[in-house]
């Protein structure tokens, strides 16, 4: 599903120079503006996970990730000439592809003078690529020339990688941090073979999170939520059973996850976690703890959640295995 509707896009912001957090602005040595980045995204982070352990989801749908480039509004009509004029006086890119420019941008095929004659009715947009993705061979999908776009108007129809609600919540999906999956263990650290291990996650660590993304300029965003479902327990070895015996460890009415042992509770079975049938010798077993987060998102223009694929985040933790010793009187 991709939103480009009129209402997604009615509200266009226009600049009046009292948010600077909207724009990024450079300067050459004079101190005139170069470009603006007008329509970048802006994140909300407040409602993330955080801490040392914090983590990125990883998406459990193959070869699924969020844009490594969108176009949205970059520049007025002063700034992109500022912009592109000292490329052509400079001749670097070639005359033929100058003179192209020159008829695109100046010569009214389609845009004369910058389309100057629209200032503030809207912006030219031009491509974005996603920090952190700079390398992705997906940042140079977006090769379609700068265009202009009227305020309140979607973008073309042809050009799929323009912004919207939908990629909003996706690029937010990719900012999503989740709390570490280290679980509670008991015996912790250390136990016997055939002895049954509890394993849980309490309801205070174990929480849905948020982001939002969006574009204050076009006045458009989206919130993507993840919240816990279920916890995969990996003993680290064949020689292991898991409670249950799927290792699923589904999460309970109160937001945890399995249940903490009690005194008393050695000779029962655990909701949640491992007995290993054999010693780890002198090293340990890499227990693997991974928590499933279904992942859904609401934005301008969508009246109910849609999902996203379901998110993924793990570790690992040191599980040393001993025989149980017997007394021979």
């Amino acid at each position: 599903m991709t939103l480009g509707t009129t209402a997604a896009w009615a509200k266009v912001t226009p600049p009046d120079g009292s948010r600077e957090t909207d724009t990024d602005v450079s300067a050459d040595r004079d101190g005139e503006t170069l470009s603006a980045t007008a329509g970048a995204v802006v994140f909300d982070r407040s409602k993330n996970g955080s801490g040392e352990s914090a983590g990125p989801v990883t998406s459990s749908a193959a070869n699924w990730t969020p844009p490594a480039c969108y176009y949205a509004p970059k520049y007025t009509p002063e700034q992109f000439q500022k912009y592109v004029e000292p490329t052509w006086e400079a001749g670097s890119t070639g005359y033929e592809w100058d003179a192209k420019q020159r008829d695109r941008y100046v010569n009214g095929k389609p845009y004369k003078d910058f389309n100057k004659d629209k200032t503030g009715e809207g912006y030219f947009w031009d491509s974005y690529v996603t920090e952190g993705r700079e390398g992705d061979p997906g940042a140079l999908d977006c090769t379609k020339p700068v265009f202009w776009v009227d305020n309140g108007d979607p973008p073309p129809a042809d050009i799929p990688e323009a912004i919207t609600p939908e990629m909003l919540a996706q690029l937010a999906y990719a900012e999503i941090r989740v709390p570490t999956t280290k679980v509670e263990l008991a015996p912790d650290g250390t136990t016997k073979v055939n002895l049954p291990t509890w394993s849980w996650l309490d309801t205070a660590k174990f929480k849905p999170v948020s982001v939002t993304a969006s574009v204050p300029l076009l006045d458009i965003e989206a919130t993507t939520t993840a919240e816990p479902v279920s916890l995969k327990i990996e003993p680290g070895t064949k020689d292991a059973e898991t409670y249950p015996a799927s290792g699923e460890c589904k999460i309970n009415a109160d937001g945890s996850i399995g249940e903490p042992y009690a005194k008393g509770k050695a000779g029962e079975t655990p909701p949640c976690g491992v007995k290993y049938l054999r010693s780890s010798g002198d090293a340990s077993y890499k227990l693997t703890a991974t928590v499933t987060w279904k992942i859904h998102w609401t934005g301008t223009g969508v009246n109910a959640e849609q999902p996203l694929p379901d998110g993924e985040f793990g570790a690992q933790q040191d599980v040393i295995v001993q025989e149980i010793q017997s007394i021979n009187r």
